[in-house]
């Protein structure tokens, strides 16, 4: 991964997800961050501040790199927003079928060379490979 080349999209604004914007955008890395609830992005985004906010605290960053890491993140409420990223993972709740539903999605709306990644503890990454033309 390079920065200043390669974009994130992380599809799915809840606990996992937010987390691993945060950590994208901590590296340097534009992500857009994807959820169907506006509310449920705006929540990510206050507590990807509120997170940020403990790291200003205890001195692991300052006030500017909160700032530069809150700008690299956007948001959007459509997995069209896909297209452009070099990185997508999903990290959507944790159901096989809206998961297979996401990457049929995915697959179609993704650049070519993009890496499709799950955040998935419990389902056949291979169930779910096999809904797309990427099986890798």
């Amino acid at each position: 991964m390079t920065t200043g080349t390669d974009r994130f999209a992380v599809v799915g604004a809840g606990q996992m997800g937010n987390g691993i914007a945060h950590v994208c955008a901590m590296q340097g890395f534009p992500v857009t961050l994807i959820d169907v609830s506006a509310d449920a992005l705006t929540k990510a985004l206050a507590m990807i501040g509120g997170n940020l906010d403990r790291q200003v605290k205890k001195g692991t960053i300052d006030e500017a790199a909160k700032a530069a890491t809150l700008a690299r993140i956007a948001t959007a409420t459509s997995l069209e927003a896909v297209k452009g990223a070099t990185v997508i993972v999903e990290a959507a709740t944790e159901r096989k079928e809206l998961k297979c539903q996401i990457f049929r999605e995915l697959d179609r709306l993704a650049d070519a060379g993009a890496i499709l990644a799950t955040n998935t503890s419990s389902i056949s990454i291979t169930e779910i490979a096999a809904v797309t033309q990427r099986p890798e």
